[in-house]
């Protein structure tokens, strides 16, 4: 499978909210709440078509989309102001997530919270651009 970085580094490619499946997205929206507190999600607007798109985006509100637009840039990685105060709260990796929540199954963390790993995804790209 193809790896897909959204804007802040979220692997999209590994994300429930792209699924066509009611199902697949449910459990998505539950997992989110449960591990997250997010309230805002339904199965309806959790729908995704990721945010290198046009399409449908189930975070509406995020920070980081417009400001990588606007500066012209694929992702956070590619910024000389990485890590700013928009991506801090949402940059991740799966020990923070650990350390963070505790013990999540692995069936849990694979389908609600895998795809938030941006941290490891961003390191590559500016160890690449040797900006770090």
């Amino acid at each position: 499978m193809k790896v897909i970085l959204g804007r802040c580094g979220y692997r999209c490619d590994l994300c429930a909210a792209r699924s066509k499946d009611p199902e697949v997205r449910q459990k998505l929206v539950d997992g989110w709440r449960k591990y997250l507190g997010h309230q805002m999600y339904t199965l309806e607007n959790v729908q995704c078509d990721g945010c290198m798109s046009e399409g449908k985006l189930a975070d509406k509100s995020c920070p980081v989309r417009p400001c990588v637009v606007d500066k012209g840039i694929e992702n956070c990685a590619y910024c000389d102001e990485y890590i700013c105060d928009k991506l801090k709260d949402l940059i991740c990796s799966r020990e923070k997530f650990l350390a963070r929540l505790g013990d999540i199954p692995e069936e849990d963390y694979n389908l609600c919270l895998r795809q938030f790993e941006s941290e490891p995804e961003l390191r590559k790209i500016r160890k690449t651009l040797k900006k770090e």
